[in-house]
Formats: structure tokens, C-alpha cells, sequence
């Protein structure tokens, strides 16, 4: 063999060691997993001011925003980063500055009433939060389902949710956005879910999985209930907790009792492409953990399982 090619033949196979040894030392490559798409509710630093808040996911990762009230305004259509058009503007350039999304406005939108006024009440909240999610090319507004009213037949309610999602829905039409239904409240358990889902039948009405509001009522398992919820998933609650006395104690992820790393890996796996938005209640319990230590957790903690 000619000295030349004996020479570019060791380049070549030197070369390629190189390139296998980096790929291999990269997380989550070896497996061709990519990394997880991660958001936080903003639930989770009540009073912190949006400046802050963007700056904060910059600098950790995250590449995704979900509003749940900002400094304790929950009508997010009067919050002042929203509540005119300059506002609006201004709002999304600080957005794209920090290479940032909006994933989701979760708005107190509850439709298992039966009576008229509150009713309308609750629709029309559901309509004024698709109206700012299309203004502000937010993909999707988070819905209640969410009881079973005790004087109110199981079956009755089943369709005044059904009849609500469609409702929201076909407000929805042409905007970009999709209404979800989170699952909460006593609409935990698969069945009923799915249920709901198939009898709305509606483009865009989807899903919300928060998989420790069910597993914590329910006790099913994360893996069947994604094999028969994934067609309508669309977005996902992350959290974990402890339960001692019938009370929820939440905690650090992969530090409680909830089987949220089983979901997690069941839905990367199945190569979920949406983002894992963290739902750190402190507005809620405000005993728990302060929002730069949670929200700074979270990234690291659930990148672990996509190495």
C-alpha cells in the first residue's frame, strides 16, 4: 500500500475515533434521545414581575412560558403586560430577546356548572383567554373540568363538560389555539377522561396530563394511563409530592412518592414533542420552597432521565 493512503487511512480512522468518543460523551446522544423541552408555571413565582421571570428561565434553561397570573393578577387579560396592544408588543419582544415562548395561559375557565349565570360566566372567561392566546401566538389555554357536583347527576355533568369544551372549541376555530382540558379535580380517572375527549370530538380541544393530580386519587398506572390518553395529550404538568394524612406535600422531582419519572420516560420514549412544564404551587402553598430554588431544581433534575 502506497505510503499516502496508508497515511489517510489512519487520518480516517483517527478522525472517526474522535468523532464517536465526542458523540458518545454528549447526555443523551448515545440513545439518540434529545433533550426535554422545559417550561414553568408561572404559579410558581407569584410575585416575581415578568422582567424577572424571563431572565430567570434564560438563565436556566428553560425554553417555555406558562402563564398562570403574573405578581398575583389571575385575569390575565388585565395584567399589564397584556392589557393593550403596546403592552402585547413590548411583551413579545422581550420574549423573543430571551428565546422564549409562551406554551400555555391557564385561565380558571371551569365548566361542570349547570346554572345559567355562572355558567355563561365561565364560557365567556374561556373565550377572553383564546382571544389573548391568539394574540400572542400562544399555542393553547388551559380549561377546568373539573367536579361532580353531589345534586347533580354523574352523566349530566359528563355533558356539560362535553358541551363546554365543544363550545370553547369552535371559538377557537382559525385562531391557532387549542382549548385543553386539564385533568383535575375529579376528573382524574381515565375512563371518565377519555370519555369526555371522544364525546367533545373536537380539532381543537386536547388534553392537559398532569399525572400526579390522577395518580394521587386514582393510584393507576402512568404507563397505561399514556397508552390510552397519548392521542389527546398535548401539553404535561410535572410535579411530585409525598401524601401523609390525605394531605399533599409537595416536594423536589424524583424526591416524593409520585411515579412522575415512569411518565416521563413513557413519554420519552414515545418521543413526545411538547414541553414538560413544571408546576411548582407556591401562589397555592406558599410554605413551599422559594421559586429560585424550585424552578432552579427542575432543569436538572428531569434532564437526568434523558441521558
Amino acid at each position: 500500500m502506497p505510503v499516502k493512503q496508508l497515511h489517510t487511512r489512519k487520518e480516517f480512522i483517527r478522525t472517526s475515533t474522535i468523532l464517536v468518543a465526542g458523540a458518545l460523551a454528549l447526555p443523551g446522544m448515545a440513545m439518540g434521545r434529545k433533550q426535554p423541552r422545559l417550561a414553568f408555571s408561572t404559579l410558581g413565582c407569584p410575585d416575581w414581575d415578568f422582567n424577572r421571570i424571563t431572565e430567570f428561565a434564560e438563565q436556566h434553561g428553560y425554553t417555555g412560558i406558562e402563564v398562570r397570573g403574573i405578581q398575583r393578577e389571575m385575569d390575565l387579560v388585565k395584567s399589564s403586560i397584556f392589557s393593550s396592544a403596546e403592552a402585547r408588543k413590548a411583551t413579545m419582544r422581550r420574549m423573543k430577546e430571551k428565546g422564549l415562548q409562551f406554551v400555555g395561559l391557564g385561565s380558571s375557565s371551569t365548566l361542570h356548572f349547570s346554572e345559567a349565570a355562572q355558567r355563561t360566566k365561565q364560557l365567556d372567561e374561556g373565550r377572553r383567554f383564546i382571544d389573548l392566546a391568539a394574540q400572542i401566538n400562544c399555542p393553547y389555554v388551559r380549561v377546568f373540568p373539573n367536579n361532580f357536583p353531589k345534586n347533580q347527576e354523574k352523566q349530566a355533568t359528563m355533558d356539560l363538560i362535553t358541551r363546554g369544551l365543544q363550545e370553547l372549541g369552535n371559538h377557537a376555530k382559525g385562531s391557532g389555539v387549542t382549548v385543553l382540558m386539564e385533568t383535575h379535580g375529579d376528573m382524574v380517572w381515565t375512563a371518565d377522561i377519555l370519555q369526555i375527549m371522544e364525546a367533545a370530538n373536537h380539532p381543537q380541544v386536547a388534553l392537559v396530563w398532569d399525572v400526579t393530580n390522577m395518580w394521587t386519587i386514582t393510584g393507576e398506572d402512568p404507563v397505561e394511563m399514556y397508552g390510552k390518553l397519548k392521542p389527546y395529550i398535548r401539553h404535561v404538568h410535572v410535579k411530585d409530592a409525598t401524601k401523609a394524612g390525605g394531605k399533599l406535600n409537595y416536594t423536589f422531582l424524583g424526591k416524593g412518592e409520585v411515579p412522575i419519572m415512569k411518565a416521563i420516560a413513557a413519554l420519552r420514549d414515545d418521543r413526545y414533542k411538547g414541553f414538560y412544564s413544571f408546576e411548582w404551587e407556591k401562589l397555592w402553598h406558599p410554605e413551599i420552597a422559594e421559586p429560585d430554588i424550585a424552578l432552579a431544581d427542575y432543569p436538572a433534575a428531569i434532564k437526568q432521565q434523558f441521558q
